[in-house]
């Protein structure tokens, strides 16, 4: 570990048993993540895992001619590089941070050699696991069968999950990009959001003044990953 850290700053960490902290503890590495940092590429084989403190990481599926959208969102609440987990070693995904801040950095091999003991860091995987691929499943759903207001609202909630405060730095276009979605389609339903007084939107700087106002207006989506989360995770440590 590189200067005083604790994991528990890590929320999935902090619900591990201490006998597993104790012994990640010396090969557990504290890194920056700043804003684009690509953690992983598509298809690029993955050597270490990254428990996301107070940085939010964006997972994209790239397609062959370079086009993408975000698939998912992790946070202080999750893990990057479950494939490592999976026996697959790579994926067609790619990592990139969205949000700055920092993260901890764990070697493949020891992830993978304390999810072998089986027991209770196993089982919390594997219940991660599934609260990301519900993410993932309602986020294909939402994209397909929302409004951009709908998932606008979604969009910004998962990340009001993930941070302190109300306020994303954030430009229109990067959101339409994560979306997957033109970006006068953003601009119009951001618009509409500030005219309902949800939102501030200025210069690459969105401030929510009614989260209350957001979940009503967002489709259910945003609940049933939320639910799946707490459902699975009830452990986690509050932030």
């Amino acid at each position: 570990m590189q200067g005083p850290v604790d994991p528990r700053e890590s929320r999935l960490l902090a619900a591990l048993p201490h006998e597993v902290l104790d012994r990640w503890q010396s090969h557990l590495e504290w890194i920056d993540m700043p804003r684009g940092m690509v953690l992983y590429e598509s298809g690029e084989a993955l050597s270490h895992v990254v428990f996301p403190t107070d940085a939010i990481v964006a997972l994209m599926y790239v397609t062959e001619s370079g086009a993408s959208a975000e698939i998912a969102v992790v946070g202080n609440e999750g893990m990057v590089g479950l494939s490592l987990l999976m026996g697959g070693g790579t994926t067609p995904s790619r990592g990139v941070v969205q949000s700055a801040g920092h993260g901890l950095r764990l070697k493949g091999t020891l992830m993978k050699d304390e999810f072998d003991r089986g027991g209770a860091a196993m089982h919390l995987l594997l219940r991660y696991t599934q609260a990301l691929i519900t993410q993932m499943a309602q986020t294909a759903v939402c994209n397909r069968h929302h409004t951009v207001d709908e998932q606008l609202c979604r969009w910004l909630l998962f990340r009001l999950d993930r941070v302190e405060g109300s306020e994303l730095l954030i430009t229109q276009a990067l959101i339409a990009h994560m979306l997957g979605v033109r970006r006068e389609g953003v601009t119009e339903a951001a618009r509409s959001l500030q005219n309902a007084g949800l939102i501030n939107n200025r210069r690459g700087r969105i401030t929510v003044l009614n989260r209350a106002g957001l979940e009503v207006r967002t489709c259910e989506c945003y609940a049933v990953v939320k639910t799946e989360y707490d459902r699975l995770l009830p452990e986690l440590p509050a932030t």
